[in-house]
């Protein structure tokens, strides 16, 4: 009996102002309103229904319902406070007739308790968010009282229960006013927050946006703290994301700025701010919605009857050959022999070299960039071609248009943005034309490992694969500046390459023999190594990951985190809110989940939080729960790999076979591995495809060994 009583008793402390706290047990079972009753009897307390129970903890002060109880566990301290109905209402009485001291203390409490769904959704229906509406609009407000609105608002709106197309034109002008001018710190933050919301969700809002903000202004906000930059980048890319083609190339074009470079910099990147998460995200977003202006060019095959892009080709050929002042006199042969020169495949008509997609038109736009913006450059790297036997010279055109194509797809042009990447190139913040500078840089890298590998046009491909890898190697260091890729793509000879190539072919080599006795060993230690990783598995959740917090709507909340990590005896998920630099301890999470009490693991689409979405999330995945009070623990996971090993952990403990590709991955590699330790002994010895038959008998066994 004990046992099983400990299971739904817990003891705590509950407190209340001005009383002696008392220790109650807290039965799980029982109905909070007679927990409640019976505390107000202790204090003498009369109507005990205007009362309730409230965490009391640093980052959780939200109220008790029988949804959120059983993050309730022993040694827990609760206070007794009023309940969130008449809390919502004496706030209330106090914003409308209260004294400038008690609407002070009333909308400090609002903006604490506004974060809390329950005191939300309380405040709400008494037409409390009408009321801070008005306040917002009226501009009365000033200060302290002015910023705790704001933020009271923000929390309000988070909860989704309410859509951001109530807002009217008054409203948004006013929040606009604050942004443009100089407030507090807290006041513009809430200000920038509120105008990403109406832009991102309100259905007319981004045109009044678009028309009363102006880049210039945000762009002195990114000199502020880290939370206003981070608040100012991310109402740019919501204005990027709603405008048109048109006004996106304008908003480019500002952003593309020297002023907004520097700012970007100098206040971001070089002071540290940039490896915050949610910076980080904002940064990535911006790239990819600027990358993203080069997609319908990239998409865009070449018209014959395009008079601008034959122009661009005749003008390639002049810079290079029409030095000398010979192209008065060069006949239509001498054009043909010259676009030959060129690179082109198509010698006779260039044109139809600019008809495959991707790359497209964009191939073309890089390569008059590079004639025109490094004129001694180009005519060095035709001419240097041009001088060469026919088979060894590097075709600059053919060249230039697969290594548009290399570079579309390594930085992802013309893809949305997720709402989980983090990953962006400083680079792209310090040039005008950064993705066309790439492109000045790579194709002489091209050139030049042109020449170390001796090549002829027959390995065209293999040169292209070799100078991906450049790329995409120097591109992983995350250089800063346009010289440090240049110097490292330096540094990546081919010869480094092909050692590199070497020693991940050595490391990696997978062991695909077919012989039965290699393919018998291979099922015969094959447990074992699935026993590995589901141990790594397990241990991975133990560890514990941080997860970003998601909105009722599926959308990304700013600066939310919340950490989940299993119990060291694999029976209780413990999980609960955090910060974003924290790893909390299992103890310190608030709820607790039982591994017993998960029904099934769903990913994708068929996650309850992805459903009704457009844009199905890769990386979402939920725990389908036994139990009434919650259905369902949602997930979206920061990565891939964060992904693949917290589905196989959970599969894991399902007892479900673990079937993520880093699970192939490293059960390929783990049983090439071990066969390899296996097989040393047998090192030099030609291992037959089938084992060598059984000899006969012999005729008698009337023999033996004499050792002396």
């Amino acid at each position: 009996m004990p046992a099983m009583k400990d299971s739904y008793i817990v003891k705590i402390a509950v407190e209340m102002t001005d009383q002696v706290a008392q220790l109650i047990e807290f039965n799980q079972k029982q109905p909070l309103t007679g927990i409640i009753q019976e505390l107000c009897n202790g204090w003498n307390l009369s109507d005990p229904e205007q009362y309730a129970l409230q965490f009391n903890e640093n980052n959780n002060k939200n109220y008790i319902t029988e949804k959120n109880r059983n993050e309730i566990k022993n040694g827990s301290i609760l206070r007794l406070q009023f309940s969130p109905s008449k809390t919502a209402q004496d706030i209330l009485q106090k914003l409308q007739n209260g004294t400038p001291e008690e609407k002070s203390r009333a909308v400090s409490t609002l903006s604490s308790l506004s974060s809390d769904m329950t005191f939300a959704f309380d405040f709400i229906n008494k037409q409390g968010l009408s009321l801070i509406i008005k306040q917002i609009e009226g501009g009365k407000c000033k200060g302290n009282i002015l910023a705790n609105t704001l933020t009271s608002f923000v929390e309000l709106m988070e909860h989704g229960s309410v859509s951001w197309d109530i807002l009217n034109g008054e409203f948004i002008t006013r929040v606009a006013s604050l942004v443009n001018s100089k407030q507090e710190v807290q006041v513009t933050q809430a200000a920038l927050s509120i105008l990403e919301n109406v832009v991102l969700n309100s259905t007319e809002g981004y045109g009044q946006v678009e028309k009363e903000i102006p880049i210039g202004s945000l762009v002195e906000h990114l000199q502020a703290t880290p939370v206003v930059q981070q608040n100012a980048v991310a109402l740019i890319n919501a204005l990027f994301l709603k405008a048109d083609m048109l006004k996106r190339r304008s908003l480019a074009a500002t952003l593309s700025t020297k002023q907004f470079r520097m700012c970007i910099q100098h206040n971001i990147l070089q002071t540290g701010a940039a490896e915050g998460a949610e910076m980080a995200h904002q940064l990535y977003v911006l790239q990819t919605l600027m990358l993203g202006l080069l997609e319908q060019r990239m998409m865009t095959k070449m018209d014959p009857q395009d008079q601008d892009g034959h122009d661009k080709i005749k003008e390639l050929r002049r810079i290079a050959f029409d030095s000398e002042g010979a192209g008065g006199t060069r006949g239509p042969g001498g054009f043909t022999r010259d676009y030959k020169k060129l690179g082109f495949k198509n010698d006779i008509n260039p044109a139809l070299d600019f008809t495959e997609t991707p790359p497209g038109l964009l191939a073309l736009d890089c390569m008059i960039y590079f004639a025109r913006n490094h004129p001694e450059s180009y005519t060095k790297l035709v001419l240097e071609n041009s001088c060469r036997a026919d088979e060894h010279e590097c075709p600059f055109g053919r060249a230039s248009v697969e290594l548009v194509k290399i570079l579309c797809e390594l930085l992802k042009v013309g893809e949305a943005p997720s709402e989980q990447g983090a990953s962006f190139q400083p680079l792209f913040f310090t040039h005008d034309h950064p993705f066309e500078e790439c492109y000045c840089i790579c194709i002489l890298l091209l050139n030049k490992t042109w020449k170390e590998m001796r090549a002829t046009s027959e390995d065209f491909c293999k040169v292209a694969s070799v100078v991906r890898e450049q790329i995409v190697r120097a591109l992983a260091d995350t250089p800063s500046s346009l010289d440090q890729l240049k110097a490292r793509l330096q540094t990546l000879t081919y010869s480094e390459i092909t050692q590199l190539w070497q020693l991940e072919r050595t490391s990696r080599e997978e062991w695909e023999s077919h012989a039965r006795p290699i393919v018998e060993l291979r099922e015969q230690i094959t447990p074992d190594i699935v026993s590995l990783i589901k141990q790594q598995r397990l241990a991975f959740l133990v560890e514990g990951t941080r997860f970003t917090k998601y909105s009722t709507r599926g959308q990304r909340i700013k600066d939310k985190f919340w950490f989940m990590r299993l119990s060291i005896n694999h029976k209780v998920l413990h999980y609960g809110d955090c910060d974003e630099k924290s790893t909390p301890a299992a103890e310190e999470l608030p709820s607790k989940l039982a591994v017993s009490d998960i029904r099934a693991l769903l990913t994708g689409k068929d996650c309850p939080h992805m459903k009704g979405r457009k844009a199905c999330h890769l990386l979402a995945f939920s725990l389908a729960l036994e139990v009434v009070d919650l259905q369902s623990l949602d997930c979206v996971a920061p990565d891939e790999l964060t992904f693949a090993y917290w589905t196989d952990g959970i599969n894991a403990l399902l007892g479900n076979r673990m079937h993520s590709r880093e699970f192939d991955k490293d059960l390929d590699t783990l049983l090439s591995m071990e066969i390899k330790l296996r097989l040393l002994d047998a090192e030099g010895i030609t291992i037959p495809q089938d084992p060598p038959a059984v000899p006969p008998e012999p005729s008698h066994y009337q023999f033996c060994y004499d050792l002396k």
